[in-house]
């Protein structure tokens, strides 16, 4: 039976398993069918509650918006800083960007377009992503003795970030020409400039991108 409004504040609704159920529910169906189809109904379908719990926890589409945005992205974010101090940064730079939560961050890209309160935070959370991808092109760049001006670590893992996401989109459309040369093209330059196992560069802070 599913709770009470009551039942859940009595429980602290920040916490609460609903809370999290809606969260999760409005992630699946913006992956699956995109950021229009997460109705309120929908979600409270999904997620298996009354539509009454969905404006409980979240006033407003923009509120549930944001706890969604914000949930993935501190997740996404927490697996970036491990995934880019690992043997293969680079690859796991190319990785991150061709998961479902790329896919999902690309949505909200979409959203932001109707909504000014999606725009500020995706800007933000764009900031905190492309410092630490940043951090990690400058540090294996630098190691390789690649010219920081010739070759600025902020457009190298730019490119490799949006050719990742460029793939991955075309291909849930069912677009594939060039992917196939694309991936190996990017395999062979992060291959040669992967950070050697041996470097003891701390990546899970954000570099600056500028040669020392």
């Amino acid at each position: 039976m599913p709770s009470s409004p009551a039942d859940e504040r009595s429980r602290g609704p920040r916490e609460s398993a609903t809370r999290q159920a809606l969260i999760r529910a409005t992630a699946q169906i913006m992956l699956e069918e995109g950021y229009a189809a997460a109705t309120s109904r929908r979600v409270a379908a999904k997620a298996g509650v009354k539509p009454a719990l969905v404006h409980y926890y979240f006033p407003s589409m923009d509120d549930l918006f944001l706890a969604v945005l914000r949930d993935g992205a501190e997740t996404n974010l927490e697996r970036q800083r491990q995934a880019l101090a690992d043997d293969r940064p680079l690859h796991a730079l190319w990785q991150l960007n061709s998961t479902h939560g790329a896919r999902l961050f690309m949505e909200f890209m979409a959203l932001a377009n109707h909504r000014k309160a999606i725009r500020s935070e995706i800007a933000r959370y764009a900031e905190l992503f492309g410092d630490l991808e940043t951090g990690v092109m400058a540090a294996a760049l630098r190691a390789h003795g690649v010219d920081a001006e010739e070759f600025p670590p902020v457009v190298m893992a730019m490119l490799v970030t949006s050719l990742a996401r460029i793939v991955l989109l075309e291909r849930g459309l069912g677009i594939t020409r060039g992917h196939a040369d694309a991936e190996a093209f990017i395999e062979r330059y992060l291959q040669r400039y992967e950070l050697p196992a041996s470097d003891g560069r701390d990546v899970t802070e954000p570099g600056d991108g500028r040669a020392e």
